[in-house]
C-alpha cells in the first residue's frame, strides 16, 4: 500500500533554477557556444514558455528578418535537466518526465508532464475579507508564483489598509498521491496603526512649510501605503530634489513614525527639444526650458516654445508652492504669459493672453481659481476641404475679454497612468465679459464624469461631457470662446477641434457651439502580453443654443490597439461615422483619456 503524505510547501522565488536573461554588457562580449534546443511532448505549455524560463536565446518577433532557430548556451547544458523539472513543479507538474537527447550541434528535450496537481480546497479563518485577494479557484493547477503573490498582496493590503500588526499563515498541504492540494489562509488583522511624528533631513534652500505641504503621511492619520506613495509621488513632482527616501520601517505601538530624507537637485536647468507629429497639427518642433527649485522653496520657471504649419505657441510659467495656509490648506500660486497663433477650421485665432491662479491639491482633490485676461483676434481663412457646410457667419474682430475662473477636479481611479478601476469628476466655470461698452457678461461651463471598471481582464470605460455657453451680448464672444469637438478626448472619426454645430449625423458648421454634449464608450481586453484589442463608440451633440440638448448627433464607431508602456498605454485609434463610413480619422497618444 502506497503511502500517502503530505507536504507544507515552503516557496520562495530565488530557489527556481532558471536562468537569467543576459544582461546588455554581455551581449556585447564574445558570443558563448551554443546548441540548438527543441522541446517535444508537452501539452499545457507552448515552447516559447520554456525557451523564456529557461534562458534560451530567442530573436525578437520584431526582428523577423534574422535566424529564428531557438538557441541554448553550452553553460546551461550540465543543469538543463534540472532547470525544466523545476519549472514544472513551480507550475504545479510533480510527476513530470525529462529525457534530454544531445548531439555536437543539438539538444532535444523531450518532456511527459502526466498529471498536475489541482487546489480541492481553500480554506479561510479571516477577519478581514480575502476573496479578491486569492488568487486560486477550486480545480486549479496549483502553480508556486500565484501562491507566492497571494500572500503578497494580502500583506500588501494589510498596509494598505493601516493594519501593521496582522499575523499571516498561508499553507499549502499536498497530496502527490492524489495530485490534490488544500489551501488554508489564516489572517487576524490585528489594531489600526496611525502615523506619528515627521522627521525631515537635509534640505538646505528648501523651506520645511514647503515640504509639509505636500506630506500626506500626517501624524495622526491611519497609515497606508498609499498615503506613503502619494507623498513620494508630490515630493517628487516639486522638481526640487534628486532623492526623497522616506522611512517608514519602524513602530512602537502601532505607531510608525515618518523619517524623510532629501538630497536637493544639482542640476537645476532641464532642456528638452524635439521634433513629432500631431493628428491635427501635423509636423511640430518643440523647445522646453525649466528652472527647477527657481530661487530656492521649490519654485519652479518653465518657457516652452512649439511651431507647427497651423500653430505657433510661446508660454512662460511659475509656480510657487505653498505661498501661504488657509484653515490648515496649504495654497500654492501659479502665473501664465503667452501668446498662440492657432488655425482651425475656416478661422485663425491669434490670442495673448495672462492668467494668475492659486491652488490647492490634496490626494484626490484639486482646486483652481484665478483671473485671466486674453486679447483675442478671429479673421477667416481659406482652408476647408470642401465647400458644402452650413453657411459660414463667424464672429470675427478683436476681443478683449477678462474673467475670474474656477477648475475643481476629484480623481479617485485607482491610478492616473493606466486606471483600471474608479472614477474621475471635473467642473471648470469662467464668468466674464469683453471691454466693449455695449458687450454683456458671459457664463462658461463644463462638467466631465469618468468612470472605469475592470471584470476579470475586460476593462469597460465610459467618459461623459457637458458644456454651456450662455452669452446674450449683441457682438457676441470671439468664435474660439465656444465649444468644437472631435479628436482624442471626444470623437475619434474627426480631427482635434473639427467639428462645430451640427447640422444632421453627417454635417456641421466651422462655428463653435453653445452647447456640447459628448459620451464615449471603450472596451479593453488583453489579446497578447502588453497589447489590447479596443471597441468603442463616441456619441457628440453641439447646438447653437445655450442649454439646448435637442440637435442632431454624430455618432462614431471604432477599433484601436494599446501597447502598455511605463509613460501610459499607446494608443492607436481609427474611428468610422456610422453614418458615413467615407469619414474617419486616425488618432494616437501616449496616456489615458479615461
Amino acid at each position: 500500500m502506497l503511502k500517502i503524505f503530505k507536504l507544507l510547501l515552503l516557496i520562495t522565488l530565488s530557489t527556481f533554477l532558471f536562468a537569467e536573461e543576459p544582461k546588455e554588457e554581455e551581449k556585447e562580449e564574445i558570443v558563448l557556444p551554443t546548441h540548438t534546443i527543441s522541446f517535444s511532448g508537452q501539452e499545457y505549455f507552448e515552447s516559447s514558455d520554456l525557451e523564456k524560463a529557461l534562458g534560451v536565446d530567442t530573436v525578437s518577433f520584431f526582428l523577423f528578418w534574422k535566424d529564428d532557430t531557438p538557441k541554448i548556451k553550452d553553460k546551461l547544458l550540465p543543469t538543463l535537466k534540472e532547470s525544466v523539472i523545476a519549472f514544472y513543479h513551480s507550475e504545479g507538474f510533480y510527476d513530470v518526465e525529462v529525457s534530454i537527447k544531445e548531439n555536437k550541434t543539438s539538444v532535444d528535450v523531450e518532456i511527459k508532464e502526466n498529471k498536475p496537481v489541482r487546489i480541492t480546497s481553500i480554506e479561510v479563518k479571516s477577519d478581514y475579507e480575502l476573496k479578491n485577494l486569492i488568487l486560486f479557484e477550486k480545480g486549479e493547477i496549483f502553480r508556486a508564483k500565484p501562491f507566492s503573490a497571494t500572500k503578497t498582496r494580502i500583506v500588501a493590503e494589510m498596509f494598505k489598509e493601516g493594519y501593521c500588526s496582522y499575523d499571516l499563515v498561508s499553507k499549502a498541504y499536498v497530496d502527490l498521491e492524489k495530485h490534490s492540494v488544500d489551501l488554508k489562509y489564516t489572517l487576524k488583522k490585528g489594531g489600526i496603526c496611525t502615523f506619528g511624528k515627521l522627521t525631515i533631513t537635509g534640505l538646505e534652500t528648501v523651506d520645511e512649510d514647503v515640504v509639509i505641504s505636500r506630506v500626506r503621511a500626517l501624524e495622526g492619520e491611519r497609515f497606508s501605503t498609499e498615503l506613503v506613495q502619494d507623498t513620494s509621488n508630490n515630493l517628487y513632482a516639486l522638481g526640487a530634489f534628486d532623492s526623497v527616501l522616506i522611512n517608514v520601517d519602524k513602530k512602537f505601538y502601532n505607531v510608525i513614525p515618518v523619517d524623510i530624507a532629501f538630497t536637493e537637485i544639482s542640476k537645476p536647468y532641464h532642456l528638452e527639444a524635439g521634433a513629432g507629429f500631431d493628428t491635427y497639427v501635423g509636423a511640430r518642433v518643440h523647445g522646453e526650458i525649466t528652472k527647477f527649485n527657481f530661487l530656492g522653496d521649490a519654485q519652479k520657471l518653465k518657457l516652452k516654445a512649439s511651431w507647427s504649419s497651423r500653430e505657433q505657441l510661446l508660454v512662460l510659467s511659475y509656480l510657487k508652492p505653498a505661498l501661504f495656509s488657509l484653515f490648515d490648506y496649504s495654497i500654492d500660486l501659479g502665473a501664465r504669459v503667452g501668446y498662440s497663433n492657432l488655425e482651425y477650421d475656416g478661422f485663425q485665432e491669434a490670442k495673448a493672453f495672462t492668467r494668475g491662479y492659486l491652488q490647492h491639491e490634496d490626494g484626490r482633490v484639486s482646486l483652481k481659481t484665478g483671473i485671466a485676461f486674453e486679447n483675442i483676434g478671429i479673421t477667416k481663412v481659406d482652408n476647408l476641404p470642401d465647400i458644402d457646410k452650413a453657411e459660414q457667419n463667424l464672429n470675427e474682430g478683436d476681443f478683449v475679454l477678462a474673467y475670474p475662473y474656477v477648475n475643481f477636479v476629484y480623481d479617485a481611479r485607482d491610478s492616473k497612468l493606466n486606471p483600471k478601476n474608479g472614477f474621475y469628476l471635473s467642473a471648470y466655470a469662467e464668468f466674464g465679459g469683453s471691454y466693449e461698452e455695449d458687450a454683456s457678461a458671459y457664463l462658461k461651463t463644463l462638467f466631465e464624469a469618468r468612470i472605469i471598471h475592470t471584470f476579470s481582464k475586460l476593462t469597460l470605460s465610459a467618459v461623459g461631457k457637458v458644456g454651456v455657453v450662455d452669452d446674450d451680448s449683441e457682438n457676441g464672444l470671439p468664435e474660439s470662446k465656444y465649444f468644437f469637438a472631435g479628436g482624442i478626448f471626444s470623437n475619434r472619426a474627426y480631427g482635434f477641434r473639427e467639428i462645430g454645430v451640427i447640422i444632421s449625423p453627417t454635417h456641421d458648421t466651422i462655428n463653435g457651439a453653445s452647447s456640447w454634449l459628448n459620451l464615449s464608450v471603450e472596451a479593453n481586453y488583453p489579446v497578447w502580453g502588453d497589447l489590447y484589442g479596443a471597441v468603442f463608440t463616441d456619441n457628440t451633440m453641439l447646438t447653437d443654443e445655450a442649454y439646448d440638448y435637442s440637435g442632431e448627433i454624430i455618432s462614431t464607431a471604432g477599433l484601436g490597439v494599446r501597447y502598455m508602456t511605463p509613460l501610459g498605454p499607446f494608443k492607436f485609434d481609427v474611428g468610422l461615422n456610422v453614418q458615413d463610413p467615407s469619414v474617419y480619422a486616425i488618432s494616437f497618444q501616449i496616456g489615458q483619456s479615461f
